[in-house]
Order: structure tokens, then sequence, then C-alpha cells
């Protein structure tokens, strides 16, 4: 591996190679979890490559760079159209097949509803997985119920796929054998929202979105600057204490309706526009300058142009320079350090086929596929 890739990569999966068949978002981000630790990708792709390479641009777009990075390309024709439920079955690409090839693979299944059921043969996307598992019910307004944000149950799922992958090597560095790693979309994103479950199971009662800022006494408030501030007080009384301090506003600790976290909790809405009320008085640096001197947890709602020259985050070094960028130069860098080591840059997304023609010729020659050095 050059000095470049091992700048641009962890090194804890180092060895460890992985092929993927992935499209969009859920295994992609699986797969890239796996190269942001060092493991050598292999990205296959039909001949029109991955649809979300022309989600909005070309065949390069900036949504395929963010999943797509510290991977190689290899193009081959298929004819998988889809990754529903028992496809590669029918293509002779099935775990069991495999298992009988290499029984220390590692397969990784990804689906919208799991391989059988009912749903196992509908198309799933984000937002169908986000609303059926019950996620969307507690964080959508239902006054003015829209979508917003980015992709999360594709996301949060390729997450969780990692996550079950680098259990199945553990297992596998005790036991020899690899094993039939599998992971919905729905099963995902219901484990997800894990609290709201643990909530309706012990109080029989069934959460909304209201319930968490109002539990955990969070707001995002306007400040004269036409600029957004969150604020969390949690359920410590100090943090209480330390906002009546810097509103300067004693009458707001003597409202019998405020006096006790659960008389906040009750009358939310009531203290949510005494605060809008206080904070459309002052600028955001304003704001900023007095709640960190009274120790509040707060924090301005940065724009994503404003997060780049944030002083923790460049402190930080969370955005680093793409290697060899066929389109942005920086990104943001894996968040996990291994003995205080960061990466300190990430390989571009491939081209389609970029390495197709190296990675064919050393299969020709009957020697392993190269390594991930780029070029």
């Amino acid at each position: 591996m050059t000095s470049a890739a091992v700048r641009s990569r962890q090194p804890t999966l180092a060895g460890t190679r992985v092929v993927e068949q992935g499209t969009f978002i859920t295994g992609p981000c699986a797969a890239m979890m796996l190269a942001d630790l060092g493991a050598d990708v292999i990205k296959i792709e039909s001949p029109d490559g991955d649809p979300y390479r022309s989600y909005q641009g070309e065949q390069y777009s900036p949504h395929f760079q963010a999943y797509n990075r510290n991977k190689r390309s290899l193009s081959l024709d298929m004819y998988i159209q889809n990754f529903r439920p028992g496809t590669a079955e029918r293509l002779g690409a099935g775990v069991a097949r495999l298992h009988s090839l290499n029984p220390r693979l590692i397969y990784c299944s990804i689906s919208g509803f799991g391989p059988d059921g009912p749903y196992a043969d509908r198309p799933s996307y984000d937002s169908v997985a986000q609303a059926l598992s019950g996620f969307l019910s507690v964080v959508v307004d239902y006054r003015r119920p829209q979508f917003l944000g980015p992709a999360l149950a594709d996301a949060i799922t390729g997450l969780y796929a990692a996550h079950g992958i680098l259990g199945a090597l553990v297992a596998r560095g005790r036991t020899g054998r690899g094993c039939h790693v599998e992971v919905s979309m729905l099963e995902a994103m219901a484990h997800f929202a894990v609290e709201p479950f643990a909530a309706f199971f012990a109080l029989h009662q069934t959460p909304t979105s209201a319930d968490r800022p109002r539990l955990a006494q969070a707001y995002i408030l306007r400040t004269a600057d036409e600029r957004l501030i969150a604020i969390h007080l949690s359920s410590l009384e100090k943090f209480w204490q330390g906002l009546v301090q810097a509103l300067e506003a004693p009458e707001l600790a003597r409202d019998p309706r405020f006096a006790t976290r659960a008389g906040r909790i009750e009358e939310y809405e009531a203290l949510r526009i005494e605060l809008d009320a206080h904070f459309s008085r002052r600028t955001l640096d304003e704001w900023m300058h007095r709640l960190e001197a009274h120790d509040v947890p707060h924090a301005p709602v940065n724009r994503i142009d404003e997060v780049v020259h944030d002083p923790q985050v460049e402190h930080l070094g969370v955005i680093v320079p793409v290697e060899a960028p066929h389109g942005a130069a920086r990104a943001v860098r894996p968040a996990v350090r291994f003995d205080g080591v960061r990466a300190e840059a990430v390989s571009a997304a491939p081209l389609l086929d970029e390495h197709g023609r190296a990675i064919r010729a050393a299969l020709a020659r009957g020697e392993p596929w190269p390594g991930p050095e780029r070029g």
C-alpha cells in the first residue's frame, strides 16, 4: 500500500478484501465504512455504472462521491436490475454457493424488508423505511408533515451492515469460518428508534415527535440577526439556573409554571414563547458569549459552509483533502481515531471501471487482484 493510501484510510482492516455489489446509498455506505478502516473495496458496477453516479451531474455526482471514496471500480455486465431478495441466488451468486467455494467468506445481504414475509418483494427506499419503522413518527411535525434532511435510513442501514460485518470478522478470527450477515432497512430503523419503543413498552403510551424536545428541554431559537441557536438544558437544574442568569430574566425563575423541571416539561410551549421573545433581542454572537459564560449547553445552528470554518472542526482536522480528485477536492474524514491517529486524507471515489484493466490483467495472469494503490 502506498504512503498516500495509508494516509487516506485507517489500517485496522488492512488485508481484508470487500466485493461490493451495491447501488445508491445503503450498500455503498456499508462498504465505505469498511474502506475507511483500511479494507480493499472493489466496487462492482454494471456497464452503465451505479445509478447514483448520475443522480445530479453526469457520471460523477457529489452524492456518488460521498459514499464511494477509498474504493476501486470494476465494471461487469451482470444484468442485475435490482437487489431484492432472491436476485443473487438466481444469478448463481447466492450465499450457499459462494460459501461452498469459500467457507471463510463473510457475505452481507441488505434488503428493504428482510428476506421473506409479506413485504419482501416490495421496492424500498429511504423514505419508505423511515415511515414503516416508526422512526418518522417521532421526528415529523404532524401539524405540517414533510420530509426534511438527508437520507437517514439509507445511511443508518449501511452503518448497521458494517457493524454486522465487523462482528462477523471477529467471529471468523475465532472459528475460521465466515457467515451470512443480513440486515434490512426496516429492522435497522426500528432498532435506531429503540428509545421510543422502550418508552412505549414501559409506559404504554405512543411516543410522538414532541416528546424528546420536551423531556430534554431542547429548544431552537431565533436571534436578533435572524440566526438560529440550539440549547439543551437536560435534567440538571444548574443549566436552567444558568440560562435564567444569561437571560437576565429573574421573572422566569419566579414564574410558578417554570419552577420545576416537571413544570417546564408540562409548559414547554409557553416557555418556548418566552425564550423566543428573549432571544430575539440580541445577536447570535452575544448569546453565544452569554451562554458560554454561564455554562449553558448551546451551539449555533451552523450551515454546512459554516461548519467547514468552525474553530473546533478546524482543530480536529475534520475536513481533509481528497487525493487525486475527479470532483470535490475536500471531504469529511472518517470519524474514528485509533491510538490517536486519524485519517489525513481520503481517496477519490473511482471513475467507472477505473481499476478494471489492472484487476482483469492480474486475474488473467492467475495472480491475486492487485492491492489498493491508486493509478
